[in-house]
Formats: C-alpha cells, structure tokens, sequence
C-alpha cells in the first residue's frame, strides 16, 4: 500500500508548481483528478516543442500518475459538477489570485462549507495576504525579486537565473510538505487546513546560508560565480580538456588535496591555515590551485581526488546525467506506454520506500481522457453527461 492511498485530491492549477503538487500526491497513491478548461486545458500542454503524440515534454513533466476531466468552472452546470469534486476531496490544489478565488468562490472560507475538513492548498506568487497578494508571480520574476539572481552568475557578470523553475518546484515541495502535515493532523483532531504559500517565500528560505550571511552578518552577499561563499575551494574548475568541480569541505580534506595536487607546502601557508584564512584569501589561493589543475585531465584529476576521498565530478549534461550507470541502477527512469505517445521515458519519484516502488502508473493523461469515467464515479447518468457536454460544462 502506498502512503497516501485513499486520499481524494482535486487539482484545479495549472502551468508547474500546482500540478507538480498534485503529481506528487499521486506518486505516493492519491487518487489525483486534474481539472482543465475544456478544449484548451492547461497551457503548458502547447510549450514545445519537443512534443509526443500531441502532448508537449513540458506537460508531461508535471502530471504523471493523474486522471483528466475538463469543467467549465463558470458555467451553473459546472459549479455543480465542482461541488459535487469537492464534496469527496481531502485535499483541494489551486494557484488562483485573490480577486479569481473570489469571483469562482473558491476561496478557503467557500470550500469549507462544502467539505468542513477539506485541506486547502493555494500557491501564489506573493501569498494571499500583504501589498503584493494581487500580483502575478512568475518563476523568472521571483527568482529576481526574491534575491536568488543576485547571487548566481559570475562576480563581474550579469545576474543569472536558475536554468529551470526553481522556485516552482520548491514552493511545490514545501505546499506538499504541509499538505501531508495537514492530513496527519487531521487524523488527529478531525480539523482540515487553510495552506496559503508563496514562491517569493519559498525561494528567500532557499537562500539558506547565503540568507543568514546577511542576517547574521549584516553584508549583502554577491556572486561568486561557481565558487561558495563560505567554503575555499568549494568550485569549478578548469582541467587540461573539461571543466570539473571539486569541494574541498574540511581540514582533513584540505591536506589531502593539497598532497594530490602536490603542493603540501599550502599548509604551512599562514593565509591558507584555515578555511576562514582560505576564505579571505581566495584571490590568492584560487589562481594557485587553477593553474595545477589546468595541466592535466579532467579524468586525472578526477580519478586521483576519489582515490584520497575528496568530493570531486564532471559537470555532465542532461543526457549524461539520466544515462548515468546509477541512474540506470536505481531504476529512476521508466519507460511507459501513452495513448497517442507510444513508448515514452518518464522520471519516477526520486522517493525510495525499503518496500515500496513509486512507480509510474498512469500516463501524464490526454486533455479530459477521464471525465465521463469521473462523473460516472459522482453518480451522473450517461444521458446527464451527455447534457453537460452539449451545455458546454464540460
């Protein structure tokens, strides 16, 4: 049995952190339903290309193991149909602003007196309260406001994004951290819950150490390229033919490396005795180890650094990275059949239970593949179906 087996969701977001919520529910055994507009159904499903049979990568990335229903959720008809999804939901996904949860009466207070113990979960890009709550946010756009560009590219260089939607996928993971919370409470007390999270939150709490440099501090911390602010060498660097990265992380590795590199002379070094001195002497010390490292291989480098158990690896690309022989080991991708798709390749969950298989078992699903099953299940007739279809509900 699967953790959450049993558990109802309703996914009405759209686009990647949302769904990515639901997807997630679904990997560990909610029964997911993703309701879409009807004949445009989430946008991402047209961001390709690449695409297989219709269906866009980028859709596909974010809606595995869910069922498909189209309702249109201004039609009479479909906010009965709406009421009826959330009348048997535990648990409700949105990513609707202030002023829409209004006008479709989908907020926590409206919810509520449909499903008293329903547990409501809202992403937004602000949250739901406070000057900015009216805003749109996107990822590109929170990983500017939120500080995260301001410490990601080279010192000298222009600001950098995260070459994916970071701050998506973190606000998806910490709203399913409280949803689980919330059902294990729930369990308890017989209360649901109002979750209200925002991708400017969760993306300032990823800062982390570099967060706490300030608040600790009191310095506004800057770029260091691919080196780290509080550990030297911590970095890329450049070999002979490819660059690698190597994480010096403390003392005993410090000598360690330093015998690699052959140059155990830096340990006498009163600048380098420390990574503190290390750290305010990076100018000096990094020049040093770049020009060691740049006259051999990478494969040297990299062969001689696991031998004295120091962290060290290639800065592989993407199709490196999933053909990885420990990728290939864990069994992290699997190859499914889809309706229009053929054989695809998908990633799993990266959660491993000792006696469970997250496995992938349902195709991220065809727009509205399931409605007429889902409505079967709250009790319409065919001919009622057949009603809505021609009303435009769904």
């Amino acid at each position: 049995m699967k953790p959450l087996e049993g558990i109802k969701v309703l996914d009405l977001s759209r686009v990647l952190a949302g769904p990515t919520v639901g997807m997630i529910l679904g990997d560990l055994g909610a029964d997911v339903i993703k309701v879409e507009k009807p004949k445009d159904g989430d946008e991402t499903r047209g961001w390709g290309p690449p695409f297989a049979g219709g269906e866009s990568a980028y859709y596909m990335c974010a809606n595995k193991n869910k069922r498909s229903m189209t309702l249109n959720l201004k039609s009479a008809e479909g906010r009965e149909i709406l009421e009826r999804l959330i009348s048997r939901s535990d648990v409700v996904i949105l990513n609707f602003l202030p002023e829409v949860l209004r006008s479709l009466q989908l907020r926590y207070e409206d919810v509520k007196k449909i499903k008293e113990d329903v547990i409501w979960a809202c992403i937004t890009g602000f949250g739901l309260s406070g000057p900015k709550a009216s805003k749109p946010g996107y990822d590109v756009l929170i990983q500017g406001i939120s500080g995260l560009m301001s410490i990601t590219g080279e010192p000298e260089g222009e600001p950098m994004k995260v070459g994916v939607a970071i701050c998506d996928v973190l606000t998806a993971l910490y709203t399913v951290i409280a949803i689980e919370a919330a059902i294990i409470r729930r369990s308890k007390t017989g209360m649901g819950a109002m979750i209200d999270n925002s991708l400017l939150e969760s993306t300032i709490a990823s800062l982390v150490n570099v967060a706490n440099n300030y608040l600790i501090g009191g310095t506004v911390p800057g770029r260091y390229g691919n080196a780290h602010p509080n550990i030297v060498p911590y970095q890329v660097f450049k070999a002979k033919d490819e660059f690698i990265i190597i994480g010096v992380g403390n003392e005993e590795q410090w000598k360690r490396f330093c015998k690699v590199i052959e140059r155990e002379d830096l340990l006498s070094d009163p600048r380098f005795e420390s990574n503190s001195r290390r750290l305010s002497n990076r100018d000096v010390l990094i020049p040093i180890i770049e020009d060691i490292i740049a006259q051999k291989e990478g494969s040297y480098w990299l062969e001689k650094l696991e031998e004295a158990h120091i962290p060290a690896g290639p800065i592989n690309t993407v199709d490196k990275a999933i053909n990885d022989e420990q990728i290939a080991y864990r069994g992290f991708i699997q190859e499914i059949e889809h309706p229009t798709a053929g054989k695809i390749r998908l990633m799993k969950n990266p959660i491993h239970f000792g006696d469970i298989d997250l496995e992938i078992y349902r195709h991220p699903p065809l727009l509205g593949e399931h409605t007429e099953e889902i409505l079967t299940e709250l009790g319409y007739s065919k001919e009622s179906i057949e009603d809505f279809m021609k009303k435009g509900a769904i």
